[in-house]
């Protein structure tokens, strides 16, 4: 991954004495006693990250938090008191008016929450505001506006008013007029907070279907916790000003930086953040062929574990479990009596990215959950425990060791 974003150290006072005031935060002042001293207010205060290209960065805090300002310093709409903005290492912060209005026309899209389309130019106008900024000639923006209208699913529309679409429409004209330009980073200020919750999970998923294909470097800025999870690889969290924790969703659900995000995360639902990928091990497994009750009993004896998946080649053949297999050494038991009579062939299925709100169903079952890849080659498993214990927040640390595969063949083991 090539880092396209780098920030450092980004420092904007609104008012003041802007030299006084950066001394009084290196000295540790708060935002309060800084105001009460000098007048000036404290919009972002040291602000370092980076984002990798084809990233979706969110940036997520509350009202006053200071990311609408954070952003805006990104492409210049703010000038930053201190610090350093790179794009592809060029940088922002230090750039003149031409250099800015070059970095904007090139490389950065901004996409609000507030739609700013022109009400009396069509659809297709809107989206090609841009490339007409750019001076790219009538019939060349015009086949690129189609074309993005074509991705967002507007094509349809692209000769009517803006007043001719729902609201979630209107957005996603938004987003395509981001999107004509072909920027090399766009942000999203707040896109999805004036729409209702349904048509803004909509354009949530929208938005991750098109970055599939696109693979857009984003900036995503919410108030919305939720939405951080959903749509960020990485999210920073800011305060009054600061980034106080920057993490993927797992790593800030289950080691918050603070207090204060502690609270935010408290009432998180885990099994929309966790993923069959993080409660995974590795699988113990037996071949169909060669291999008796009795070494099987003896393999899940071992390693503490209730069922094992049976393979034939690559192909998972099917899972027994320790309690139909013991039953078969019980004398004068009506049981199997090999592997094959045991084997319970309808089992649970995951993918690694599978969530584990999805897999609280298949965990009912008392099966360890086979995680398979596009190929139907198994990867590791899911033992049902684990998915509780992560949905409960009781999970054991990340770090733990997960039981080993079984690699190698000695003289008592099947072959």
């Amino acid at each position: 991954m090539q880092t396209k974003l780098s920030v450092s150290h980004l420092f904007k006072i609104f008012g003041g004495n802007i030299s006084a005031t950066l001394q009084l935060l290196r000295e540790g002042k708060s935002k309060q006693e800084i105001l009460a001293a000098t007048g000036a207010t404290v919009g972002v205060q040291d602000a370092s990250f980076q984002v990798e290209e084809g990233e979706i960065f969110v940036v997520m805090g509350l009202s006053g938090s200071g990311k609408s300002t954070l952003v805006r310093m990104l492409n210049g709409l703010i000038t930053p008191s201190a610090g350093q903005i790179l794009i592809d290492g060029e940088d922002v912060a230090q750039a003149d008016k031409a250099a800015l209005r070059r970095i904007r026309r090139q490389k950065i899209s901004m996409i609000f929450q507030h739609f700013a389309l022109f009400p009396h130019w069509t659809v297709a106008d809107n989206v090609a505001y841009g490339l007409k900024v750019r001076g790219v000639p009538p019939a060349q923006r015009r086949a690129r506006a189609l074309e993005v209208l074509e991705q967002v699913g507007l094509a349809p529309w692209a000769d009517s008013l803006p007043s001719d679409l729902s609201g979630g429409m209107q957005q996603r004209v938004g987003l395509a007029r981001g999107l004509a330009a072909e920027p090399d980073i766009l942000l999203m200020d707040e896109p999805f907070g004036a729409l209702d919750p349904l048509i803004r999970r909509e354009m949530q998923m929208e938005l991750l279907n098109l970055q599939k294909t696109l693979k857009k470097t984003i900036v995503f800025i919410t108030h919305d916790l939720n939405e951080a999870l959903l749509l960020g690889g990485r999210i920073a969290i800011m305060k009054d000003g600061r980034i106080v924790q920057t993490g993927t969703a797992q790593e800030i659900v289950t080691a918050p930086a603070d207090d204060y995000v502690a609270a935010f995360v408290a009432d998180i639902d885990r099994g929309r953040v966790f993923t069959a990928d993080d409660v995974c091990s590795a699988p113990v497994t037996i071949p169909l062929q060669g291999t008796s009750v009795r070494d099987a009993l003896r393999i899940m004896e071992q390693g503490g574990a209730h069922a094992l998946y049976v393979m034939e080649g690559e192909r998972v053949a099917g899972v027994v479990t320790y309690r139909d297999l013991a039953a078969s050494e019980l004398e004068g038991g009506a049981a199997p009596t090999t592997l094959q009579q045991a084997m319970i062939t309808e089992f649970p299925t995951a993918s690694a990215g599978t969530s584990l709100h999805d897999l609280y169903g298949p965990a009912g079952a008392g099966l360890p959950i086979a995680v398979t890849d596009d190929r139907d080659r198994l990867l590791a498993v899911v033992q049902p425990g684990d998915v509780l214990a992560h949905l409960s927040g009781d999970a054991a640390p990340a770090d733990a060791a997960a039981p080993a595969p079984i690699t190698e063949e000695t003289d008592d083991q099947p072959r």
